[in-house]
Protein backbone atom coordinates (compact mmCIF):
# COMPACT_ATOMS: atom_id res chain seq x y z
CA UNK A 1 0.00 0.00 0.00
CA UNK A 2 1.61 3.12 -0.88
CA UNK A 3 1.38 6.57 0.89
CA UNK A 4 -1.44 8.16 -1.00
CA UNK A 5 -3.60 4.78 -0.63
CA UNK A 6 -2.89 5.10 3.07
CA UNK A 7 -3.42 8.42 3.86
CA UNK A 8 -7.10 8.28 1.10
CA UNK A 9 -8.50 5.92 4.26
CA UNK A 10 -6.38 7.16 7.62
CA UNK A 11 -7.04 11.21 6.86
CA UNK A 12 -10.88 10.61 7.41
CA UNK A 13 -10.63 7.97 9.96
CA UNK A 14 -8.77 10.99 11.82
CA UNK A 15 -11.31 13.48 10.96
CA UNK A 16 -13.69 11.41 12.34
CA UNK A 17 -12.20 10.78 15.57
CA UNK A 18 -11.46 14.56 15.90
CA UNK A 19 -14.93 15.36 14.91
CA UNK A 20 -16.39 13.12 17.55
CA UNK A 21 -13.76 14.97 19.94
CA UNK A 22 -14.80 18.27 19.02
CA UNK A 23 -18.47 17.08 20.15
CA UNK A 24 -16.62 15.67 23.49
CA UNK A 25 -15.58 18.82 24.02
CA UNK A 26 -18.51 20.91 23.93
CA UNK A 27 -20.38 18.20 25.74
CA UNK A 28 -18.01 18.25 28.49
CA UNK A 29 -18.27 21.84 29.04
CA UNK A 30 -22.20 21.56 29.58
CA UNK A 31 -21.67 18.78 32.38
CA UNK A 32 -18.85 20.73 34.06
CA UNK A 33 -21.68 23.80 34.28
CA UNK A 34 -24.09 21.39 35.28
CA UNK A 35 -22.03 19.78 38.47
CA UNK A 36 -20.49 23.22 39.24
CA UNK A 37 -24.44 24.24 40.07
CA UNK A 38 -25.30 21.32 41.99
CA UNK A 39 -26.44 21.77 45.71
CA UNK A 40 -23.94 21.08 48.54
CA UNK A 41 -24.71 19.48 51.78
CA UNK A 42 -23.58 22.13 54.72
CA UNK A 43 -23.58 20.48 58.51
CA UNK A 44 -26.72 22.15 60.39
CA UNK A 45 -25.58 25.15 62.19
CA UNK A 46 -24.73 24.85 66.03
CA UNK A 47 -24.05 21.13 65.95
CA UNK A 48 -20.91 19.58 67.14
CA UNK A 49 -18.47 19.38 64.36
CA UNK A 50 -16.41 15.68 64.41
CA UNK A 51 -13.08 16.10 65.65
CA UNK A 52 -11.14 15.24 62.59
CA UNK A 53 -6.78 14.22 61.83
CA UNK A 54 -5.37 15.39 58.97
CA UNK A 55 -2.85 13.31 57.66
CA UNK A 56 -0.15 15.04 55.61
CA UNK A 57 2.79 12.29 54.26
CA UNK A 58 5.41 14.94 53.57
CA UNK A 59 8.98 14.05 51.24
CA UNK A 60 11.28 16.78 50.54
CA UNK A 61 11.23 20.55 50.46
CA UNK A 62 8.40 21.08 47.57
CA UNK A 63 7.94 24.33 45.99
CA UNK A 64 4.89 26.81 47.98
CA UNK A 65 4.96 23.59 51.03
CA UNK A 66 4.82 26.08 53.63
CA UNK A 67 1.80 28.08 52.31
CA UNK A 68 0.43 24.89 51.31
CA UNK A 69 0.05 23.37 54.59
CA UNK A 70 -0.66 26.80 56.06
CA UNK A 71 -3.86 26.82 54.24
CA UNK A 72 -5.14 23.38 56.10
CA UNK A 73 -4.05 25.07 59.58
CA UNK A 74 -6.14 27.76 58.77
CA UNK A 75 -9.40 26.00 58.52
CA UNK A 76 -13.02 28.00 59.70
CA UNK A 77 -13.99 24.46 61.85
CA UNK A 78 -15.27 24.69 65.05
CA UNK A 79 -14.40 20.68 66.37
CA UNK A 80 -11.34 19.71 66.85
CA UNK A 81 -8.75 19.06 64.31
CA UNK A 82 -5.30 17.51 64.62
CA UNK A 83 -2.61 17.38 61.77
CA UNK A 84 -0.26 14.38 61.46
CA UNK A 85 2.81 15.22 59.27
CA UNK A 86 5.12 12.18 58.37
CA UNK A 87 8.83 11.89 57.00
CA UNK A 88 10.68 8.83 56.48
CA UNK A 89 14.21 10.64 56.44
CA UNK A 90 15.55 12.67 60.09
CA UNK A 91 17.20 14.97 57.65
CA UNK A 92 14.13 15.51 55.49
CA UNK A 93 13.91 19.30 54.80
CA UNK A 94 10.03 19.56 55.18
CA UNK A 95 10.65 19.18 58.96
CA UNK A 96 11.85 22.68 59.28
CA UNK A 97 8.63 23.70 57.57
CA UNK A 98 6.41 21.58 60.37
CA UNK A 99 8.52 23.49 62.93
CA UNK A 100 7.46 27.15 61.14
CA UNK A 101 3.72 26.16 61.65
CA UNK A 102 4.65 25.06 65.13
CA UNK A 103 5.36 28.29 65.90
CA UNK A 104 2.73 29.88 63.64
CA UNK A 105 -0.21 27.73 65.40
CA UNK A 106 0.55 27.32 69.05
CA UNK A 107 -2.94 26.23 69.47
CA UNK A 108 -2.97 23.53 66.82
CA UNK A 109 -2.27 20.09 67.49
CA UNK A 110 0.64 19.40 65.18
CA UNK A 111 2.01 16.19 65.43
CA UNK A 112 5.68 15.30 63.38
CA UNK A 113 6.21 11.12 62.82
CA UNK A 114 9.58 9.91 61.52
CA UNK A 115 9.79 6.77 61.12
CA UNK A 116 12.07 5.16 58.28
CA UNK A 117 10.29 1.91 58.31
CA UNK A 118 9.50 0.49 54.36
CA UNK A 119 6.69 -1.81 54.10
CA UNK A 120 6.13 -2.36 50.75
CA UNK A 121 6.95 -0.45 46.83
CA UNK A 122 4.85 2.27 47.49
CA UNK A 123 6.54 4.88 49.83
CA UNK A 124 4.06 7.02 50.44
CA UNK A 125 1.91 4.66 51.93
CA UNK A 126 4.85 3.43 53.63
CA UNK A 127 4.54 6.66 55.23
CA UNK A 128 1.14 6.68 55.91
CA UNK A 129 1.13 3.23 57.59
CA UNK A 130 4.21 4.81 60.32
CA UNK A 131 1.69 7.67 60.37
CA UNK A 132 -1.56 5.88 61.49
CA UNK A 133 -0.62 4.65 64.87
CA UNK A 134 -0.67 8.57 65.45
CA UNK A 135 -4.51 9.05 64.57
CA UNK A 136 -6.52 10.63 67.65
CA UNK A 137 -9.99 11.16 65.68
CA UNK A 138 -12.72 9.42 64.36
CA UNK A 139 -12.48 11.08 61.10
CA UNK A 140 -9.38 11.10 59.15
CA UNK A 141 -8.54 13.33 55.52
CA UNK A 142 -6.10 12.79 54.07
CA UNK A 143 -4.28 15.26 51.59
CA UNK A 144 -1.38 15.18 49.86
CA UNK A 145 1.31 17.97 50.34
CA UNK A 146 1.08 19.69 47.38
CA UNK A 147 -2.62 21.42 47.69
CA UNK A 148 -3.79 24.25 48.95
CA UNK A 149 -7.31 24.96 49.88
CA UNK A 150 -9.60 27.52 51.18
CA UNK A 151 -10.64 27.95 54.82
CA UNK A 152 -14.11 26.35 54.33
CA UNK A 153 -12.70 23.12 53.00
CA UNK A 154 -12.84 20.99 56.06
CA UNK A 155 -16.28 22.01 57.24
CA UNK A 156 -17.70 21.31 53.12
CA UNK A 157 -15.76 17.75 53.34
CA UNK A 158 -17.21 16.74 56.55
CA UNK A 159 -20.83 17.73 55.46
CA UNK A 160 -19.94 15.49 52.31
CA UNK A 161 -19.11 12.76 54.74
CA UNK A 162 -21.81 13.33 56.73
CA UNK A 163 -24.30 12.29 54.26
CA UNK A 164 -26.44 8.68 54.61
CA UNK A 165 -24.66 6.62 51.97
CA UNK A 166 -21.62 8.28 51.71
CA UNK A 167 -18.24 6.28 52.70
CA UNK A 168 -15.51 8.59 51.52
CA UNK A 169 -15.17 11.71 50.05
CA UNK A 170 -12.63 12.41 46.97
CA UNK A 171 -11.97 16.25 45.69
CA UNK A 172 -11.62 17.39 42.13
CA UNK A 173 -8.59 19.89 42.15
CA UNK A 174 -7.48 22.52 39.68
CA UNK A 175 -3.64 23.83 39.02
CA UNK A 176 -2.14 26.46 40.36
CA UNK A 177 1.27 27.40 38.42
CA UNK A 178 3.76 27.73 41.78
CA UNK A 179 6.41 30.32 39.05
CA UNK A 180 6.48 32.11 36.10
CA UNK A 181 7.46 29.06 34.08
CA UNK A 182 5.67 27.67 30.98
CA UNK A 183 6.61 24.29 31.88
CA UNK A 184 4.23 24.93 35.08
CA UNK A 185 1.74 26.75 33.31
CA UNK A 186 1.35 23.56 30.84
CA UNK A 187 0.62 21.91 34.11
CA UNK A 188 -2.08 23.61 35.38
CA UNK A 189 -3.39 23.67 31.65
CA UNK A 190 -3.40 19.68 31.77
CA UNK A 191 -5.38 19.90 34.95
CA UNK A 192 -7.92 21.91 33.91
CA UNK A 193 -9.00 21.64 30.23
CA UNK A 194 -7.92 17.54 30.55
CA UNK A 195 -8.20 16.20 33.93
CA UNK A 196 -11.22 17.63 35.38
CA UNK A 197 -13.50 17.79 32.79
CA UNK A 198 -12.88 14.01 31.94
CA UNK A 199 -13.52 13.20 35.54
CA UNK A 200 -16.48 14.89 35.39
CA UNK A 201 -17.82 13.59 32.18
CA UNK A 202 -17.14 9.75 33.58
CA UNK A 203 -18.92 10.59 36.72
CA UNK A 204 -21.86 12.17 35.27
CA UNK A 205 -22.33 8.97 32.91
CA UNK A 206 -21.10 6.43 35.16
CA UNK A 207 -18.11 5.44 33.45
CA UNK A 208 -15.70 6.42 36.30
CA UNK A 209 -15.54 5.55 40.19
CA UNK A 210 -12.47 7.92 40.85
CA UNK A 211 -10.88 8.51 43.77
CA UNK A 212 -7.82 10.99 44.08
CA UNK A 213 -4.63 11.89 47.03
CA UNK A 214 -5.66 15.28 46.79
CA UNK A 215 -8.50 14.17 49.34
CA UNK A 216 -9.87 11.00 50.96
CA UNK A 217 -11.78 11.68 53.85
CA UNK A 218 -13.38 8.33 55.53
CA UNK A 219 -13.97 7.46 59.23
CA UNK A 220 -11.76 5.70 61.51
CA UNK A 221 -13.83 2.79 61.64
CA UNK A 222 -13.62 2.66 57.57
CA UNK A 223 -10.53 2.70 57.15
CA UNK A 224 -10.02 -0.26 59.55
CA UNK A 225 -12.52 -2.08 57.81
CA UNK A 226 -10.77 -1.58 54.79
CA UNK A 227 -7.77 -3.26 56.16
CA UNK A 228 -5.76 0.00 56.90
CA UNK A 229 -3.36 1.34 54.34
CA UNK A 230 -1.34 -1.27 55.01
CA UNK A 231 -3.77 -3.39 52.29
CA UNK A 232 -2.12 -0.74 49.53
CA UNK A 233 1.15 -0.75 50.11
CA UNK A 234 2.25 -1.62 46.84
CA UNK A 235 -0.24 -0.47 44.20
CA UNK A 236 0.70 2.09 42.12
CA UNK A 237 -2.86 4.13 41.89
CA UNK A 238 -3.52 3.27 45.77
CA UNK A 239 -5.46 6.84 45.80
CA UNK A 240 -8.11 4.79 43.41
CA UNK A 241 -7.46 1.33 45.38
CA UNK A 242 -8.40 3.12 48.54
CA UNK A 243 -11.96 4.22 46.98
CA UNK A 244 -12.58 0.95 45.72
CA UNK A 245 -12.08 -0.57 48.94
CA UNK A 246 -14.35 2.05 50.74
CA UNK A 247 -17.46 1.13 48.00
CA UNK A 248 -17.31 -2.29 48.85
CA UNK A 249 -18.18 -1.51 52.06
CA UNK A 250 -21.93 -0.73 50.92
CA UNK A 251 -21.29 3.11 50.40
CA UNK A 252 -20.13 5.51 47.90
CA UNK A 253 -17.02 7.84 47.41
CA UNK A 254 -18.76 11.47 46.86
CA UNK A 255 -16.88 14.30 45.15
CA UNK A 256 -18.13 18.27 46.28
CA UNK A 257 -19.04 20.73 43.71
CA UNK A 258 -15.77 22.50 44.55
CA UNK A 259 -12.12 22.11 43.56
CA UNK A 260 -9.02 22.53 45.43
CA UNK A 261 -5.72 23.55 44.44
CA UNK A 262 -3.18 21.50 43.16
CA UNK A 263 0.24 23.58 42.96
CA UNK A 264 2.30 23.26 39.59
CA UNK A 265 5.94 23.18 39.82
CA UNK A 266 7.59 22.38 36.47
CA UNK A 267 10.18 24.38 35.28
CA UNK A 268 11.17 22.36 32.81
CA UNK A 269 9.68 19.68 30.15
CA UNK A 270 11.78 16.69 31.45
CA UNK A 271 10.16 17.09 34.64
CA UNK A 272 6.59 17.68 33.20
CA UNK A 273 6.77 14.93 31.13
CA UNK A 274 7.85 12.41 33.62
CA UNK A 275 4.85 13.10 36.10
CA UNK A 276 2.35 13.40 33.31
CA UNK A 277 3.61 9.79 31.98
CA UNK A 278 3.01 8.45 35.82
CA UNK A 279 -0.18 9.62 35.28
CA UNK A 280 -1.24 8.37 32.45
CA UNK A 281 0.49 4.95 33.07
CA UNK A 282 -1.88 4.76 36.36
CA UNK A 283 -4.59 5.78 34.35
CA UNK A 284 -4.14 3.40 31.56
CA UNK A 285 -4.03 0.45 35.09
CA UNK A 286 -6.84 1.33 36.45
CA UNK A 287 -9.10 1.51 33.26
CA UNK A 288 -7.21 0.06 30.16
CA UNK A 289 -10.29 0.05 28.06
CA UNK A 290 -11.39 3.94 28.94
CA UNK A 291 -8.00 5.07 28.86
CA UNK A 292 -7.32 3.31 25.38
CA UNK A 293 -11.24 5.09 23.96
CA UNK A 294 -9.88 8.12 25.24
CA UNK A 295 -8.07 8.78 22.65
CA UNK A 296 -11.17 10.63 20.97
CA UNK A 297 -10.02 13.44 23.33
CA UNK A 298 -7.17 14.28 21.57
CA UNK A 299 -9.25 16.12 18.99
CA UNK A 300 -6.89 19.07 17.73
CA UNK A 301 -3.25 16.56 17.37
CA UNK A 302 -5.62 14.17 15.45
CA UNK A 303 -7.21 16.75 13.16
CA UNK A 304 -3.34 18.19 12.43
CA UNK A 305 -2.45 14.58 11.90
CA UNK A 306 -4.92 14.29 9.15
CA UNK A 307 -4.29 17.67 7.81
CA UNK A 308 -0.61 16.56 7.30
CA UNK A 309 -1.40 13.65 5.01
CA UNK A 310 -1.48 13.66 1.24
CA UNK A 311 -4.13 15.56 -1.12
CA UNK A 312 -5.76 16.15 2.96
CA UNK A 313 -7.49 19.56 1.28
CA UNK A 314 -8.52 22.27 3.70
CA UNK A 315 -11.47 20.49 5.35
CA UNK A 316 -8.68 19.17 7.50
CA UNK A 317 -7.25 22.11 8.04
CA UNK A 318 -10.91 23.54 9.29
CA UNK A 319 -11.46 20.71 11.41
CA UNK A 320 -8.54 21.60 13.63
CA UNK A 321 -9.61 24.96 13.77
CA UNK A 322 -12.77 23.66 15.08
CA UNK A 323 -10.96 21.24 17.85
CA UNK A 324 -9.16 24.33 19.07
CA UNK A 325 -12.02 26.50 19.59
CA UNK A 326 -14.57 23.77 21.01
CA UNK A 327 -10.87 22.85 23.26
CA UNK A 328 -11.05 26.97 24.40
CA UNK A 329 -15.01 27.06 24.43
CA UNK A 330 -14.39 23.96 27.99
CA UNK A 331 -11.17 25.63 29.42
CA UNK A 332 -13.56 28.81 29.25
CA UNK A 333 -16.51 26.90 30.91
CA UNK A 334 -14.32 25.54 33.65
CA UNK A 335 -12.83 29.02 34.49
CA UNK A 336 -15.99 30.35 34.96
CA UNK A 337 -17.86 27.16 36.81
CA UNK A 338 -14.90 27.11 39.28
CA UNK A 339 -14.01 30.79 39.99
CA UNK A 340 -10.01 29.97 38.08
CA UNK A 341 -7.81 32.58 37.11
CA UNK A 342 -7.38 32.28 33.14
CA UNK A 343 -5.64 30.89 31.27
CA UNK A 344 -2.90 31.79 28.82
CA UNK A 345 -5.04 30.42 25.95
CA UNK A 346 -2.14 30.33 23.06
CA UNK A 347 -0.89 27.46 25.01
CA UNK A 348 -3.73 24.98 24.20
CA UNK A 349 -2.29 23.87 20.95
CA UNK A 350 0.80 22.82 22.56
CA UNK A 351 -0.71 21.59 25.59
CA UNK A 352 -2.97 19.62 23.50
CA UNK A 353 0.30 18.25 21.22
CA UNK A 354 2.22 17.12 24.39
CA UNK A 355 -0.50 15.37 25.96
CA UNK A 356 -1.41 13.72 22.81
CA UNK A 357 2.26 12.44 22.49
CA UNK A 358 2.75 11.33 25.69
CA UNK A 359 -0.90 9.88 25.93
CA UNK A 360 0.91 7.48 23.18
CA UNK A 361 3.98 6.80 24.55
CA UNK A 362 2.21 5.89 27.90
CA UNK A 363 1.15 2.61 26.25
CA UNK A 364 5.08 1.96 25.26
CA UNK A 365 6.50 0.59 28.76
CA UNK A 366 5.22 0.76 32.43
CA UNK A 367 8.48 2.40 33.84
CA UNK A 368 7.39 5.41 35.82
CA UNK A 369 9.45 7.92 38.04
CA UNK A 370 8.03 8.88 41.65
CA UNK A 371 9.71 11.15 44.23
CA UNK A 372 13.29 10.12 42.43
CA UNK A 373 12.97 6.13 42.45
CA UNK A 374 12.57 3.95 39.55
CA UNK A 375 9.96 1.44 39.00
CA UNK A 376 8.16 -1.05 36.63
CA UNK A 377 4.77 -1.25 36.56
CA UNK A 378 3.10 -4.86 36.19
CA UNK A 379 -0.46 -5.14 34.79
CA UNK A 380 -2.32 -5.70 38.24
CA UNK A 381 -0.97 -2.10 38.68
CA UNK A 382 1.71 -3.23 41.11
CA UNK A 383 4.62 -1.05 41.67
CA UNK A 384 8.28 -3.16 41.59
CA UNK A 385 11.17 -1.04 42.20
CA UNK A 386 14.32 -1.45 39.89
CA UNK A 387 16.75 -1.52 42.63
CA UNK A 388 15.72 -3.15 45.60
CA UNK A 389 14.20 -1.35 48.92
CA UNK A 390 16.26 -1.69 52.33
CA UNK A 391 14.43 -2.25 55.23
CA UNK A 392 15.32 0.13 58.28
CA UNK A 393 14.09 0.57 61.68
CA UNK A 394 14.01 2.89 64.57
CA UNK A 395 10.49 5.34 64.44
CA UNK A 396 10.34 8.32 66.40
CA UNK A 397 7.19 10.60 67.09
CA UNK A 398 7.65 14.11 68.08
Amino acid sequence: MDLTSFSDWISPFLLLMALAGCVYGLMAAVMTGRFARRATPLLPEGTERPSVTILKPLCGMEPNLYANLESFCRQDYSGRVQIVFGVQKATDPAIETVERLREAFPALRLDLVIDPSQHGSNRKVSNLINMSAEIAHDVVVLADSDMVVKPDYLERVVAELSQPGVTGVTCLYHGVPANRSVFSHLSALAIDVQFAPNVIVGTTLGLANPCFGSTIALTKASLEAIGGFRAFKDDLADDYAVGEALRKLGGEVAIPTFTIGHTCVDTELSGLWRHELRWNRTIRNVDPAGYAGSVVTHAFPLALIAALMPNAGTFALAVAALALACRIVLCLRVESAFGLTPHAYWLLPIRDMLSFINFTWSFVSGAVTWKGHDYRVVADGTLIPEHAIGHETGATSV
